[in-house]
């Protein structure tokens, strides 16, 4: 009798951590992503050049591929 207890108790708590847990990663899944720039850039160009060398068509995009230090290229 007294180890069912025990056992029943244990059960009790396993599935209470599992509820809260499972209650935490909704929570967690609920919040907004943010985005990196607008969803859409305009068809703009304007390119620029940023660390790395790497030349983007315009400011929008570098900022959607995180691109660092900037600066207008060419024209």
């Amino acid at each position: 009798m007294f180890k069912r207890r025990i056992v029943m108790k244990r059960a009790k708590r396993t599935i209470t951590a599992i509820v809260l847990l499972g209650l935490a990663a909704l929570a967690v899944a609920s919040f907004p992503v943010a985005q990196a720039g607008p969803p859409v850039c305009p068809q703009i160009y304007a390119p620029v050049i940023c660390d790395g060398g790497k030349i983007y068509p315009n400011q929008c995009e570098a900022d959607r591929h995180h691109a660092k230090n900037c600066v207008p290229y060419g024209l």
